[in-house]
């Protein structure tokens, strides 16, 4: 039966999922990590504005650093509050991927469930070093979820990334210009609400990418 759940029979518009995998490994401490907070301070204020984009795009966060955790469950953007993150540890890319395959795999189908149309996911890795786990395992994961059409997938390396792992990942990756985290998020933001204005399966055009360099 569709609307088992109360927050889709409260708001039945089709919905856009994005999950940011932000890594907060002990090497973005200092002004990396404080940059990347107010990019998600940005992002909040930005896409809030837009009516829309408030009751279709759907927030996740998950942060690698040492552990991979949940640091935003599913959140509709009019509710969504910037976490302030905080670094420590390694840098287990893998298994935050795959963490966030599979929520984003839980939620499409708790839509199909509820009767509730959506919007292709958006995943967005931000990492500025290498993984210290395996990772390959994620890599096939990833595309296979992009030949299927499952996922638009992007990554950014921050300063020194390791960017040939993360082109294994997709072709769309990026090279930050500096820490410029908040031109970043307000991109995504600007990019998520033209999707929020379109139809499921509408090809929309994006903003162009200012923020960084393709890798």
């Amino acid at each position: 039966m569709a609307f088992l759940n109360p927050e889709f029979a409260d708001n039945p518009d089709p919905r856009c999922a994005c999950v940011l995998l932000l890594d907060t490994s002990g090497s973005m401490a200092g002004a990396p990590i404080d940059e990347l907070n107010a990019g998600l301070r940005a992002f909040q204020a930005d896409v809030q504005e837009d009516p829309l984009a408030r009751r279709r795009l759907e927030i996740a966060i998950i942060t690698f650093g040492g552990v991979v955790s949940i640091a935003q469950n599913w959140v509709s953007a009019g509710a969504f509050q910037a976490p302030v993150l905080t670094t420590q540890g390694g840098t287990p890319m893998g298994e935050a991927v795959l963490r966030g395959l599979q929520m984003l795999s839980t939620r499409k189908q708790e839509y199909k469930e509820a009767g509730i149309s959506y919007y292709r996911p958006w995943v967005f890795l931000i990492t500025d070093g290498a993984p210290s786990d395996a990772w390959q395992p994620a890599v096939t994961a990833v595309q296979q979820e992009t030949q299927r059409n499952g996922i638009n997938f992007f990554a950014v390396g921050v300063n020194a990334a390791d960017m040939s792992t993360l082109k294994a990942f997709t072709e769309r990756t990026l090279l930050l210009h500096g820490l410029n985290f908040r031109e970043l998020f307000l991109w995504l933001s600007q990019s998520t609400k033209s999707i929020s204005r379109s139809r499921p399966n509408q090809q929309v055009s994006l903003p162009a990418v200012t923020f960084g360099s393709p890798a």
